[in-house]
């Protein structure tokens, strides 16, 4: 369960006791480290899975999530959005705790929200209704009431799109028509959910024993509701001092939904609110190429505000790529064609010669109007794309006809249609081959192409579900795979369609491309005319810092002064680029001081109390050092080493003893690096073990007099007592509670056993 992972994410995955904060940069594998986390605890008996609960929050999300937990063999585990999961609840409790039936969900609040205006004597434009929406929505998970919010909008800096005091008569109003007619939106279900909760302890406790174990992902996007729920569930809410044990995963520097409520706060300040949790920080990045690293690391180094104190310094772990290009075009319509011939190019160069996959470009821009242009460059060249946002997968009129076609296959078992097909992948297309499916696209970008893409996306997925059931040694048959689509289906996890991505900055967070085009990166576009404040232009940059890591090798950004063709040359580049664009200045500084480094930090241990690491540079020739074994043992790993060889071997003896007591791995008591360093450095003295990195305060006090004492050359006093200094329960890794870099070793599930979770 832990072969495969790196020693930041194997110490997530080991930290299976108490809260802990998993600060995981754009590309390190957060999702890798939380699935096997709660995969590693299930397996080893510390958690049971119908008592786990991960929550994020898409549906995509969830649903691989899902995926992956299952491949793990954590079946039983439950994974689902913050509003699934609350719905679900709600709709077991209510005829319990407030009588009669579940107030009707509300799908979409527009129309309601325009009704509510029309009574309030409010004349509101068709385009209007969507900001008045989303301020009502922000209003709401903000836990701002109708009458509070003039106030609490001037206090927050936001632009309102009406008068304040109009916005809340609207509020009162849409809020009073939704108890008139028994209806809910989903900020409601999170809000009726937390105060059953507050209201019922009997309630609450229920589902504190239902749920013991949680994970949140993207906590740096809750809300002030969602966390207020989350209390409840933990029981943190509750005066009870807490009765689950909590996971949280996020990033600061990826916070862009702060316009709805969303606040990295929570994430920022979790060490405050929990003293003793254990904090990893993820920064080895495996997506991009150290070109495009370096550049999102020199964007973030720009950055202020609180959230830029506390970003993660990126380390690429790929072989080198390109270097990113900067294009300026005369216009926009140039710009356009100019990125779809570049996306032609890629895709005839073919993966196999450094060129792409359609499924695998995207073209991204900061806002949805922007589509147009590309989507019309991209069609004159007779290129497929897909506009993210844009039609549900599983709502196509050919993708329904597809799912009854294969589920009548299912039923029928020996249907002479599939019986002379060797895998699931190919009864699919046999199944779908009788409405016209063949093996290679049809020409154009037209509904005729649109319709064999999305075709083509369920053989994929075919090919793709069979790989992981049979890895995970089940059945892959066509019945399961018709179940898989059901689950898909209800979750709105689609999957990919062979065609390029065109998509918003924000719809584009937790994707990934090789080749990635960041277009239309001039001031007034990004940062966006309206953001004033520093905060709203921070934000701002964080989106283009989205943008930047969501490609893995190839990465295009370009602007254009001009809007139209013959227009006025007045627009400039985003200020974002100055100092990383070729002639735009001295260049920003790459990292710096704040610029966090990949480590474990156990409980109780302040960052504030820890020594400012500068350089390292190593102690033969000289060079700056990077890597992490290298800064341990503060030499170039070729460099001639001075270790005490006799030394190494007697600590590696007495670390075995250690940890056959502990009954723990080697590693726990101290890493083979650590080990190394102390055997170079040969310590006399306390305060000379303690400058060696991976000697924090703890090990310090637990292991120091006898590895002095061994150093000296002296057998140290072996203490039955000190294995007891380390609790482990069975089944359980000891977590390393000192404040080390880690190095490392040379839908649903089924049998649920609640009726709501």
């Amino acid at each position: 369960m832990l072969a495969g992972l790196d020693p930041e994410q194997r110490a997530v995955a080991t930290a299976l006791h108490g809260p802990v904060c998993v600060l995981a940069g754009a590309g390190t594998g957060k999702t890798r480290a939380i699935t096997h986390r709660i995969a590693y605890g299930v397996r080893s008996g510390v958690f049971q899975p119908q008592q786990v609960l991960a929550v994020t929050f898409t549906a995509r999300a969830a649903g691989e999530m899902r995926g992956r937990l299952r491949q793990l063999g954590a079946d039983g585990v439950q994974a689902r959005t913050f509003h699934a999961a609350a719905l679900r609840q709600l709709q077991y409790f209510w005829p319990r705790a407030v009588g009669g039936e579940v107030p009707r969900l509300l799908e979409r609040k527009v129309q309601l929200v325009a009704e509510a205006a029309g009574r309030t004597g409010l004349r509101v434009q068709r385009t209007e209704l969507r900001d008045l929406t989303s301020e009502i929505e922000w209003a709401k998970v903000t836990q701002i009431v109708p009458d509070d919010y003039p106030v609490a909008v001037v206090k927050a800096g936001r632009d309102a799109p009406r008068d304040p005091a109009e916005i809340a008569r609207v509020y009162a109003t849409y809020e009073q028509t939704k108890r008139d007619r028994n209806v809910i939106d989903f900020e409601d279900v999170l809000l009726l959910t937390a105060a059953i909760l507050e209201d019922r302890p009997e309630i609450a406790e229920r589902v504190r024993a239902q749920y013991r174990h949680f994970t949140v992902d993207e906590y740096q996007d809750v809300s002030p509701l969602q966390q207020r729920l989350l209390d409840q569930w933990t029981g943190l809410g509750s005066g009870s001092g807490g009765a689950g044990s909590l996971c949280v995963v996020g990033d600061a520097s990826q916070t862009i939904y702060s316009f709805t409520g969303a606040t990295p706060d929570h994430l920022l300040n979790f060490r405050t609110r929990h003293p003793d949790a254990t904090v990893v920080k993820l920064v080895r990045d495996y997506r991009s190429t150290p070109q495009v690293v370096r550049l999102a690391n020199g964007l973030l180094a720009q950055a202020r505000g609180e959230a830029a104190r506390h970003r993660l310094e990126l380390v690429s772990q790929r072989d080198p790529g390109p270097e990113p290009l900067y294009v300026e075009y005369a216009d926009e319509p140039a710009e356009a064609e100019g990125t779809a011939h570049r996306i032609k190019e890629l895709l005839a160069r073919g993966p196999e010669n450094g060129g792409c996959r359609a499924s695998e470009i995207a073209v991204l821009f900061r806002t949805n109007g922007q589509s147009e242009v590309y989507e019309q460059a991209l069609a004159d060249l007779g290129l497929p794309y897909q506009l993210k946002g844009a039609e549900r997968f599983f709502e196509r009129p050919e993708v329904r006809e597809a799912g009854l076609l294969l589920r009548g296959a299912a039923r029928a078992g020996s249907d002479p249609l599939t019986a002379d097909a060797p895998d699931l992948a190919a009864q699919v297309r046999a199944v779908l081959a009788t409405r016209g499916f063949t093996a290679t696209p049809p020409a154009g970008s037209g509904a005729v192409r649109e319709r064999w893409e999305s075709l083509a996306a369920l053989v994929r997925l075919a090919e793709e579900f069979e790989t992981g059931r049979r890895s995970a040694g089940e059945p892959a048959d066509l019945a399961a795979y018709v179940a898989e689509l059901d689950a898909r289906a209800a979750a709105q996890h689609a999957p990919a369609v062979e065609g390029v991505t065109l998509a918003s900055l924000h719809a584009a967070k937790g994707l990934e491309w090789d080749a990635v085009f960041l277009v239309g990166l001039t001031e007034g576009t990004l940062p966006i005319i309206y953001a004033k404040t520093d905060e709203q232009l921070e934000e701002e940059r964080r989106l283009l810092y989205v943008g930047v890591t969501r490609a893995r090798v190839h990465l295009t950004l370009s602007w254009a002064p001009a809007r139209s063709p013959g227009g006025r040359a007045s627009r400039k580049p985003s200020r974002f680029l100055d100092g990383l664009r070729p002639g735009s200045g001295a260049p920003g500084a790459r990292s710096g001081g704040a610029a966090a480094r990949g480590s474990v930090e156990a409980g109780g241990e302040r960052a504030a109390g820890r020594r400012a690491r500068g350089p390292v540079k190593c102690r033969v020739c000289g060079r700056t050092l990077t890597e992490a074994v290298e800064r341990k043992l503060r030499r170039c790993e070729d460099c001639p080493s001075s270790m005490d060889e006799g030394l190494f071997e007697r600590l590696r003896e007495w670390r075995a003893r250690q940890a056959k007591k502990q009954g723990a791995p080697a590693y726990v008591v101290f890493t083979d690096a650590t080990l190394m360093a102390i055997a170079e450095d040969v310590p006399a003295s306390t305060a000379e073990l303690s400058r060696i990195s991976g000697v924090g305060a703890l090990k310090l006090d637990k292991y120091g007099s006898a590895v002095l004492s061994l150093c000296a050359g002296e057998e140290p006093e072996e203490d039955d007592d000190q294995a007891a200094a380390v609790d482990v329960l069975p089944g359980e890794a000891p977590t390393d509670r000192s404040p080390q870099p880690v190095d490392g070793p040379s839908g649903d599930a089924p049998g649920d056993s609640s009726e709501y979770s």
